[in-house]
C-alpha cells in the first residue's frame, strides 16, 4: 500500500515569528511559550555563558531570563525592535548584573576580612609611648661620654656608616668601633634591654 502524498499546492504551515509568539505569550498562550522557549533557550544560554563563563550559573540565569520573558511579554514593543533583540538584551543585562553582583559580594567579603584583621589602633597611646621612649633615649644618651654620644648619634641618627663616622671625626675606624660598642652597651643597660 502506498502512502498518500501531499498535493503540491497544499500550503505548508508557516512557523510563527518570535514577535507573534511574544504576542501570544503576552495573552497567556502556554503553547506559544513552549515554542518560544524551544527557539530561544539555546541562544540565551549561549550569550549568558559567554558573559559568565560558568555553565551552572549560565543555566540559572538563562532560566531566569526565560521566566522573565513569560512574565513581561506584554512589555515587548515590535515598533522598537525585533523579538530576538528584546530577549537577548534582557539576557545580556541579567548576565552582567550577575557578574556585578558576584564582584560586589567578593569586594564586601574582602573589606570585611580586612576590617576584621585590623587591630584597633589608639593614636594617642602610640604618640605618648613614642614621646616617652624618645625622652628615655635622650636621657640615656646623656649618660654616655661625649665621644660615645658623637659616634652613636652620627651612626644611628645621621645614617652614617662606621667608616664615614671615622672620617667625620678624624679618628681611626677601630676607635670608632670601640666607642660604638661601649656606647651601645651603656644604652642597652640604661634602657633595660635584656641581652
Amino acid at each position: 500500500m502506498t502512502k498518500p502524498t501531499a498535493h503540491p499546492l497544499t500550503p505548508v504551515p508557516r512557523e510563527p515569528g518570535l514577535e507573534e509568539l511574544l504576542t501570544a505569550v503576552a495573552a497567556g498562550g502556554e503553547q506559544a511559550f513552549e515554542r518560544l522557549y524551544d527557539r530561544l533557550a539555546g541562544p540565551v544560554y549561549g550569550l549568558v555563558l559567554r558573559v559568565l563563563r560558568d555553565p551552572a550559573q549560565a543555566e540559572e540565569v538563562a532560566q531566569e531570563v526565560l521566566v522573565e520573558v513569560w512574565r513581561t511579554a506584554a512589555r515587548f514593543d515590535a515598533a522598537r525592535g525585533s523579538g530576538l533583540s528584546w530577549v537577548m538584551t534582557m539576557a545580556h543585562r541579567r548576565a552582567v548584573d550577575r557578574v556585578r553582583s558576584a564582584q560586589a559580594a567578593a569586594d564586601r567579603e574582602h573589606r570585611a576580612g580586612t576590617r576584621s584583621a585590623e587591630v584597633p589602633h589608639d593614636h594617642v597611646v602610640e604618640e605618648v609611648t613614642v614621646r616617652l621612649e624618645g625622652e628615655r633615649v635622650r636621657r640615656c644618651l646623656g649618660g654616655l661620654t661625649e665621644v660615645q654620644r658623637q659616634a652613636v648619634t652620627l651612626a644611628f641618627y645621621g645614617g652614617y656608616s662606621y667608616p664615614e663616622v671615622a672620617g667625620l671625626l678624624r679618628v681611626p675606624l677601630g676607635t670608632i668601633k670601640t666607642r660604638m660598642r661601649d656606647g651601645l652597651v651603656r644604652l642597652r643597660d640604661c634602657m633595660g634591654v635584656e641581652r
